[in-house]
């Protein structure tokens, strides 16, 4: 006889699930800013007087603001994430929470799950399609958003779990991500989200003419860095200044001839034109940006799914990044020392996160870095940047407007992109360069009270983020 698994409502799915005061809640962010989930979630945990809940969360947005109430009255005391939307991020700067903020990587946090460090006792997964039994994907549906990355740990590992879908489909689904055999309780509603919020201002290609210019001598950087060959693998971010690089890299490896490997990252419908033109013979999908990406997922079986474990886990036997031979990321500030910022502004605001960042610099044979040496007249290039993202161990080239820096420890890459008339420079004299236009910034001034700690992919702080004043 088939389990009974379909709960009338989110507040049954919690009394189901046995949640209690101090337990951990976990929620995916594949919704990106259209998720509904997380809100109604919390709203119904509140309105039932818990109290004094850890919430892990794969990222933060805008849309979940409501959430620092919910901070305020003490329903939620810990929270954990991978990124943090700038609304959020200054509440946070402003000292609302007792308990810091634990950030973390996209690597890091499935692995801390697995290996029982940060334990889940409930997990929400917001499914855009499932049956009655928990069979579920993000391929499908009203409210689709592709690949389920995030979420495949959070199911498998969770005492409990709780699909909550708005499309019920008959038994067995099929193409599910996630198999019923992790699923407790399955809720219906009226709507998980709206799929054109996954869709960031910051997934489109850049037409501000130095952003292009930076992408292109980004492509020139991996042309002539030796590593552009056959079965070469390549990750971008998803700024407008990296994604135009990634199609300045399409143009010359369709003019050599070159066959890649894979390709990966938040996928965008520019990385499916590289798999469709025949750049590389593979996609490998971890969250899916936007909704060309989606309709690629489900059609073509060389764009292929990935855990967020697979991507980065850096205790696994063996995991994606750790292939992958060159990198494009962005940032709000590098350093000197080629660290590199993603999480704060220069105000020391957070408005980010790592996510990916740090495990894709540390796997890749060449991590790039494309940013311009000042924004809103501040410099880019610091003394020491305003909260440590990356270290700069794991940073081989810096592309800016004002020229190409590469680290000291690289003498062997450097030599080549001199050799092929890239214009190299020191690091100091980007910063020089771009100090003589904006004037040397003046230090922030912030508090005492740790509101945030940066934990990289080997589980130590590399930094600490202080109340603003």
């Amino acid at each position: 006889m088939r389990d009974k698994k379909l709960v009338a409502s989110i507040r049954d799915a919690i009394i189901s699930a046995g949640l209690k005061d101090g337990m951990t809640i976990s929620f995916h962010h594949h919704m990106r800013n259209g998720d509904y989930v997380l809100n109604m979630v919390m709203d119904e945990i509140a309105a039932m007087g818990f109290k004094d809940l850890t919430l892990n969360a794969t990222a933060l947005f805008d849309i979940h603001m409501p959430l620092i109430d919910h901070i305020k009255n003490g329903v939620v005391t810990t929270l954990m994430t991978n990124y943090m939307s700038a609304g959020l991020g200054k509440q946070i700067c402003a000292g609302v929470m007792e308990n810091p903020v634990q950030f973390r990587t996209h690597g890091t946090r499935p692995d801390d799950i697995i290996h029982g460090r940060t334990p889940i006792d409930i997990a929400f997964v917001a499914a855009p399609q499932s049956d009655d039994m928990g069979n579920c994907t993000g391929k499908y549906g009203k409210s689709a958003c592709g690949s389920f990355g995030y979420a495949i740990v959070d199911a498998q590992y969770a005492k409990k779990t709780v699909v909550i879908t708005d499309e019920l489909v008959e038994y067995p689904m099929v193409g599910f991500t996630v198999p019923e055999v992790y699923v407790d309780y399955v809720v219906v509603v009226d709507a998980i989200g709206d799929p054109n919020g996954i869709v960031s201002g910051t997934t489109r290609i850049t037409r501000d003419p130095v952003g292009l210019v930076m992408a292109q001598t980004a492509a020139k950087v991996v042309e002539h860095s030796g590593l552009l060959v056959d079965g070469f693998s390549f990750q971008t971010g998803a700024g407008g200044a990296t994604l135009a690089g990634a199609k300045y890299l399409k143009d010359i490896m369709l003019a050599k001839g070159i066959k890649g490997s894979y390709v990966m990252g938040g996928i965008t419908k520019y990385l499916v034109e590289m798999l469709q033109a025949g750049c590389f013979k593979t996609i490998l999908d971890g969250q899916t940006f936007d909704l060309d990406s989606i309709d690629s997922l489900r059609n073509d079986p060389r764009h292929q799914e990935v855990s967020l474990y697979h991507y980065a886990g850096p205790n696994a036997p063996s995991c994606i990044v750790n292939s992958l031979d060159t990198i494009f990321a962005g940032a709000t500030e590098v350093d000197v020392d080629f660290n590199v910022n993603v999480h704060t502004d220069s105000n020391g605001i957070i408005m980010g996160g790592s996510g990916g960042h740090s495990d894709i610099c540390a796997g890749a044979k060449m991590a790039v870095i494309i940013t311009p040496m000042f924004r809103n007249r501040l410099p880019m290039i610091r003394d020491r940047v305003t909260t440590i993202t990356t270290p700069g161990k794991d940073i081989d080239v810096l592309v800016t407007q004002g020229g190409v820096a590469v680290n000291p420890k690289n003498v062997e890459l450097k030599a080549r992109l001199q050799a092929a008339g890239l214009p190299i420079v020191d690091i100091h004299e980007l910063q020089a360069k771009a100090e003589r236009m904006t004037g040397k910034p003046q230090p922030i001034r912030h508090g005492d009270k740790v509101v945030a700690e940066v934990i990289y992919r080997d589980g130590s702080i590399i930094d600490r983020i202080y109340n603003t004043l």
